[in-house]
């Protein structure tokens, strides 16, 4: 046991022996006897004690790193789709890793380039399967150790560009996640492949 932890176990039992003789003091109004001083120590050190070897437990759990780690997220270049003639909305696509211990979600993309951006997932339904259904959707989830991968089939940003963008140009997005904040990447212009 490490001199600290013999030095907080000393301070609790004096605090708690002290607690117990002025509460049985006070109680019976008379200096209390052995055996009541006694209950009243058991009453009150017994849960301090677990507290105390719950709290050596957790500590160790969590230093030998057993208590998992939070999300880490990491955002590979994404594709802008150059917009059709005419058009002002277009799709973005991004790739999110999550190599972190635990879940996290991304709840909202923002561009300087952009006016606005919607998270859309795309669903093949109907009876022969051919009907694509597309839903605007409020989060993605990145499950831990996993990662998402935005496609035209699955899952994209759909954006309205504020102004005319060629192939090749570079344009800045943030993506907010849930847990994990802010996270900054670029995505380029690109044609479509058909």
């Amino acid at each position: 046991m490490s001199d600290l932890l013999r030095t907080v176990v000393r301070s609790v039992r004096r605090t708690v022996y002290r607690a117990v003789y002025r509460a049985v003091t006070a109680a019976e109004g008379r200096l209390p006897g052995r055996r009541s001083l006694r209950d009243g120590l058991l009453a009150v050190l017994v849960p301090v004690m677990a507290c105390l070897t719950m709290l050596v437990g957790l500590t160790a759990w969590t230093k030998a790193g057993a208590a998992g780690s939070p999300a880490r997220i990491d955002v590979g270049v994404g594709r802008v789709l150059v917009p059709q003639a005419g058009k002002e909305h277009t799709a973005a696509f991004f790739r999110i890793a999550n190599t972190g211990d635990s879940d996290d979600q991304l709840v909202s993309v923002t561009s300087p380039a952009a006016d606005q951006i919607v998270l859309n997932r795309h669903e093949r339904g109907g009876e022969a399967g051919d009907a694509v259904r597309v839903r605007t959707v409020p989060s993605a989830n990145i499950p831990a150790g996993d990662f998402l991968v935005m496609t035209p089939a699955t899952l994209d940003l759909t954006i309205r560009v504020k102004a005319h963008h060629r192939v090749g140009d570079a344009i800045p997005f943030v993506l907010h996640f849930r847990r994990s904040g802010a996270v900054h990447a670029v995505a380029f212009v690109v044609r479509p492949v058909r």
